[in-house]
C-alpha cells in the first residue's frame, strides 16, 4: 500500500516549509532514509527523509512551493502502484511568484571562425525568451554566484528546467564559458533598464524573524542598561594570546568577550533565566547564544556549557558555528535552548545599538566597537581603547539594579581579564 510522503515539522519552531529541492524523481527507487527533498525551514535548509521504501510514484508540490507543516508531498509505494485522487488530498501548496528579470537577455556577439577543428560542442540549452528569469535552485544561485558563472548558459536538469546544484558540477571558473551558452558581455557594453522597484517573496527564516518581533517588542517590558569599559587590558592580553597562538587559531575581542559573559552569569543566576508566563526558570548551566548574520537575516548558534569552556574552546566553537550558520546547515538542537543571548555589530563600527530580547530569554547584551578614545587617567588625559555594551531586560524578570550588578560584574572581569583564571 502508498505510503504518503508529509512535509515534517524540521525544527521546533517550522510552521510551513518551502521545498527547495527534489532530490529523487518520479518513479525512481527510494530506500528508508534517503533524501527525499531538500526543505527550507525557518531557521535553515534541512533534509527530508524517506520513512519507507519503495518507488517515489507521485511529486505533490513543485520545487519552490511553500507547504504546511503535516500536509502530503508525495507518495512512496511498489512501482505502478495507483495513488488516492489526483493530489492526495495536499494542501494547497503557496507558489513562489517567478518576477520576470527587468534586464534583456544578452546578445551573443559573432565569433570569427577559426582554422584549427572544434571540439564537439554539447547540446545548447533551451533559447529563453527575452526577459524570462532564469530558474535555478537557491543552492544552485549560490554555486554560480561563487564562480562567477552564467545561469542563463545553463540548461536545467530539475523540473520544468530548472537548474540544480548537478547541472553545475562540471562547470567552474569565473570566466569559465559553458558550452552553447552565451558569451559574458562586459558590463560598459549596454545599461540595463531601471525600476522602480522589486517584489521578494518571504524567506522562511524572515517569515520567522517577524514573528519573533512582534512576540518581543510588543508584549516584552523591556528596559535598557549601558555601560562603558576600559579595553586596554584585554587587548593587551588578546595580543599576547595570539602571539603565541600559532596554528591553533586567533582569539579576537568577540571570543573574550563571549567567555566574560558566560563566566559573569554564574553568580548571577537572576539574569540567566526564562519568562514562562505563570513562573520564572532560573539556570544553573549557560547556553550562550551569539547572534549571527546571515543572507536572509539572523540566526543565533548556542554555544552550550560557555561558562565550563576555556577562552579556546569558545573561540573555535563559535567560528565554526557561525561558518555553519551562514551555509544553513546548523541542526535544530544548535540554534535552540539559549538562555541568554549576546549581539556584536563592532566588526562593522557600530559604536552602541539596543538589541531585541529573543523569548523566552530574559535578557540580551549588545557589543558596539572597540575604539580608541580620549579617557581621563590618573587625572590626565591620554587615548584608551574603550567599548559599550547595552543589556535589554525583561523587567518581568530582572529588575535594574539585578542587571546592573551583572553589567557590574561584566565590566570588571574585561577590565581585568586575569581574573578568568582564578
Amino acid at each position: 500500500m502508498a505510503t504518503k510522503v508529509v512535509m515534517e515539522a524540521l525544527s521546533p519552531t517550522m510552521e510551513e516549509g518551502r521545498l527547495v529541492e527534489w532530490k529523487k524523481n518520479e518513479g525512481e527507487a527510494v530506500a528508508a532514509g534517503d533524501v527525499l527533498a531538500e526543505v527550507e525551514t525557518d531557521k535553515a535548509v534541512m533534509e527530508l527523509v524517506a520513512r519507507s521504501a519503495g518507488v517515489l510514484l507521485k511529486q505533490l508540490v513543485a520545487a519552490g512551493a511553500t507547504v504546511p507543516v503535516s500536509a502530503p508531498v508525495g507518495w512512496i509505494g511498489e512501482k505502478g502502484e495507483s495513488v488516492p485522487g489526483d493530489g492526495g488530498g495536499a494542501a494547497p501548496a503557496k507558489q513562489v511568484e517567478e518576477k520576470p528579470a527587468t534586464a534583456p537577455a544578452r546578445k551573443e556577439e559573432r565569433k570569427e571562425a577559426k582554422t584549427a577543428p572544434a571540439p564537439a560542442a554539447q547540446a545548447a540549452p533551451p533559447a529563453r525568451a527575452a526577459g524570462e528569469r532564469v530558474k535555478a535552485s537557491p543552492v544552485a544561485r549560490k554555486i554560480a554566484s561563487e564562480r562567477g558563472v552564467d545561469l542563463a548558459g545553463i540548461s536545467g536538469s530539475g523540473p520544468e528546467g530548472r537548474i540544480i546544484k548537478r547541472d553545475l558540477e562540471t562547470v567552474s571558473g569565473e570566466r569559465s564559458a559553458v558550452s552553447g551558452g552565451p558569451e559574458r558581455v562586459p558590463l560598459t557594453a549596454h545599461r540595463l533598464p531601471l525600476t522602480a522597484f522589486e517584489d521578494r517573496p518571504l524567506s522562511q527564516i524572515r517569515k520567522t524573524i517577524a514573528k519573533r518581533l512582534v512576540q518581543s517588542i510588543g508584549p516584552i517590558p523591556t528596559f535598557y542598561l549601558t555601560s562603558e569599559v576600559d579595553m586596554e587590558r584585554v587587548a593587551e592580553a588578546r595580543e599576547a594570546l595570539n602571539a603565541v597562538a600559532g596554528d591553533q587559531g586567533k582569539i579576537s575581542f568577540n571570543d573574550i568577550v563571549l567567555k566574560v559573559i558566560a563566566t559573569g552569569l554564574v553568580p548571577h543566576p537572576e539574569c540567566n533565566a526564562w519568562w514562562q508566563d505563570d513562573h520564572v526558570r532560573y539556570w544553573h548551566e549557560v547556553h550562550l547564544g551569539m547572534a549571527v548574520a546571515i543572507p536572509d537575516g539572523l540566526i543565533t548558534p548556542v554555544i552550550r556549557n560557555a561558562d565550563t569552556k576555556s577562552l579556546r574552546e569558545i573561540s573555535a566553537e563559535s567560528r565554526e558555528m557561525a561558518g555553519r550558520a551562514r551555509d544553513r546547515k546548523l541542526k535544530p538542537e544548535e540554534y535552540t535552548g539559549a538562555t541568554f543571548s549576546v549581539s556584536n555589530l563592532g566588526m562593522f563600527d557600530i559604536e552602541h545599538f539596543t538589541a531585541v530580547i529573543n523569548p523566552p530569554e530574559a535578557g540580551i547584551i549588545a557589543i558596539g566597537s572597540v575604539a580608541q578614545v580620549p579617557a581621563v587617567v590618573g587625572g590626565a588625559i591620554v587615548p584608551r581603547r574603550r567599548m559599550r555594551l547595552t543589556m535589554s531586560c525583561d523587567h518581568r524578570v530582572i529588575d535594574g539594579a539585578t542587571g546592573a550588578k551583572f553589567l557590574k560584574t561584566v565590566k570588571l572581569l574585561l577590565e581585568n581579564p586575569l581574573a578568568l583564571v582564578w
